[in-house]
Parts: C-alpha cells; sequence; structure tokens
C-alpha cells in the first residue's frame, strides 16, 4: 500500500500571502478581470431561508465555506436550505493565491463545534452534509480527530443524512487521513485545485503527488467510499495540462471530479488568466468520463459542494461501474 509522505510545516508568527506585492497593480491591467462574460452573472443570496440559515449558522458559532470562501452558487444553495459547514475555524495557516480564507495564527480549538454542527445538521433536516475545515498546520493531527468527532456526532444526531468531508492533506499523514475514514463519512474529498506546474504560485504549501496520494489512499483503505475531488480553470494552465490532470486523477481510482471557472475574490489574489466557456466546460465533463470517472461535475459557476447530494453512494449507483482504460492501468 502506498504511503502518504509527510512534508513538514512550521508556522511563524506572522504569516503573509506570498506573492501578493504588485497584485493588485496586474490584476488592474487585466480587463478580462473587469468583464465576466454572461454565464458567469449570479444573483446575491436574499429570502427567508437564506436568512434562517444565517442565523442559526450565528447563534451556534458556526462558520461556512459558502460564506468564507465566497462561493458563486450561495444563493442557489441557501435558498435551498443546503449549506457547506466549515471547522476548525476561519483562519487557515496556508496561503493559497486563490482563496479568499484568510490567513494567519489560527484560535483555539472550539471542543463543542462538533456538536454545534450536528445540532445544526438536525435542526435544519439535512438529507446530505458537507464539512470542511481550514488548513491547522499547526496541530499534530491536522484537526482530524476534530472532522472525526464532527462525523460522529451528525450520526448521533442525524441518522438518516449522508455525509461528506473536503479534506485538507494533514500533510501527508496517513493516520490523520485513517481517522477522518474510520469515521466512515460517504464521501471523503481532497482537492487537487490546479494543474502540478502551477502549485508554487498557487498552493505553495502543498505538493501535487501528495494531493494525489490522498485520492489514492483513500481509495485502497476504503474502496467503498466515494472519492472525490476539485480542479479550477482560468489560471493559466494550458488545455493539455487538464487533460494530463484529469488522467492523473482518474488513475488514482478517483469517483467524482468538479471543475470550476476560478473567480478571483480580491486585488491581492491571483489574476483571472481566462475565462473558459460552457463548451470547453462540457468538452471536459465528456472526457473526464472517457477517462472512467463515475461522474463529472463541470461548468463555470461549478464548485466543490455544488449539486454535492448527486455524489452519495446511493446517486451513483445508476451509474455504470468505473472503469480504467488500459492507457492508465498500473499508473
Amino acid at each position: 500500500m502506498a504511503e502518504l509522505v509527510p512534508i513538514a510545516f512550521d508556522v511563524p508568527g506572522e504569516i503573509e500571502r506570498p506573492r501578493t506585492r504588485g497584485r493588485g497593480q496586474a490584476n488592474a491591467a487585466v480587463p478580462i478581470d473587469r468583464a465576466r462574460p454572461a454565464w458567469l452573472k449570479v444573483r446575491l443570496p436574499t429570502g427567508p431561508a437564506h436568512e434562517e440559515l444565517r442565523r442559526l449558522m450565528r447563534s451556534k458559532s458556526l462558520h461556512t465555506v459558502c460564506e468564507e470562501a465566497r462561493c458563486p452558487n450561495m444563493a442557489e444553495c441557501w435558498g435551498a436550505g443546503t449549506a457547506t459547514f466549515m471547522i476548525l475555524g476561519e483562519t487557515c495557516t496556508r496561503s493559497c493565491g486563490f482563496c479568499a480564507v484568510t490567513t494567519g495564527r489560527p484560535g483555539t480549538i472550539d471542543a463543542d463545534e462538533p456538536r454545534h454542527v450536528g445540532e445544526a445538521v438536525a435542526r435544519m433536516g439535512l438529507r446530505h452534509a458537507v464539512v470542511t475545515s481550514v488548513n491547522r498546520d499547526e496541530l499534530p493531527d491536522g484537526g482530524s480527530a476534530l472532522f472525526a468527532e464532527t462525523i460522529r456526532e451528525i450520526r448521533r444526531r442525524s441518522p438518516g443524512t449522508t455525509v461528506e468531508v473536503l479534506i485538507p492533506d494533514f500533510q501527508g499523514d496517513p493516520a490523520a487521513l485513517d481517522a477522518v475514514l474510520d469515521a466512515a463519512p460517504e464521501i471523503v474529498g481532497h482537492n487537487v485545485e490546479t494543474v502540478e506546474r502551477l502549485y508554487p504560485r498557487v498552493r505553495p504549501q502543498a505538493r501535487y503527488a501528495r494531493s494525489l496520494a490522498v485520492l489514492r489512499r483513500t481509495k485502497e483503505r476504503a474502496p467503498e467510499r466515494v472519492c472525490k475531488t476539485g480542479i479550477m480553470v482560468g489560471l493559466g494552465e494550458t488545455r493539455d495540462e487538464v487533460r494530463r490532470t484529469m488522467a492523473d486523477i482518474a488513475a488514482q481510482g478517483t469517483d467524482v471530479l468538479t471543475i470550476g471557472q476560478y473567480l478571483r475574490p480580491s486585488a491581492v489574489h491571483l489574476p483571472i488568466e481566462r475565462y473558459w466557456t460552457p463548451d470547453e466546460f462540457a468538452a471536459l465533463r465528456d472526457e473526464g468520463v472517457a477517462l472512467g470517472l463515475r461522474h463529472v461535475e463541470s461548468g463555470p459557476l461549478v464548485r466543490s459542494s455544488y449539486h454535492a447530494e448527486r455524489h452519495t453512494p446511493a446517486a451513483l449507483a445508476g451509474h455504470a461501474e468505473r472503469r480504467v482504460p488500459d492507457a492508465l492501468a498500473g499508473a
């Protein structure tokens, strides 16, 4: 069985987002970022369901990745009474160039957070709950124990709810990943995010091979779980690089892939190099299915948790059995 290789990461007293100097000026010179195509227009979240969910989250001191990451689908999902819970606080120890979540020194862990998430899931009557987190590289287990306890709390309080987790790489620690798998979520997701060449600029504290290893170990240790990942386009990758990344993802045994357009959260984040068209996203979907992925969700506004309820084992049961093309066998 392949092992994940841990890579040390020391959290300094003050963490700054790398390579942000000059981004504001560079972004101002990219007119494509100021005129979004019509297919990227979204409405602001409004309505009673949205407001009730916001009040519920604040009353239990919970965070949602919908808000923290400024997801373009927040109106659609919150209007339907669904959301993705973000545990382990709202400050991340990493400084990815695309992400709107705050980077810095995180606060203390809230030991009651799993209970609060479980209570919120039960109160909302969710059929499918998604739990993700910031990176907590300063913790010995990366926060995996809190992930596992959150899954168990949802099970105790809402036994009919299926659970999806979107986890960090835990710095390649196999014991941390196994702790989450042992709690038996139906879906285990970890995002590759971008092509290998762009990792130093887009995900400076992550490693492409390490993220692939998380997907591989997930399927080796828990083949009955749905293994899921996501990538984004628009950061300067080539079409061939995207194809190669999709092939690498399929070769790990991954079941579900989401592909969406990168949208810059602010002037200090990486600029958008180009907008991919709906036709290009449709072509990527077809290519992913041809590679043997059981389901590919591909579109300009697709995000990791978008239509997450469609990716459960029951929802995928009608799909053809996953096949690995001969060209990828043994990769």
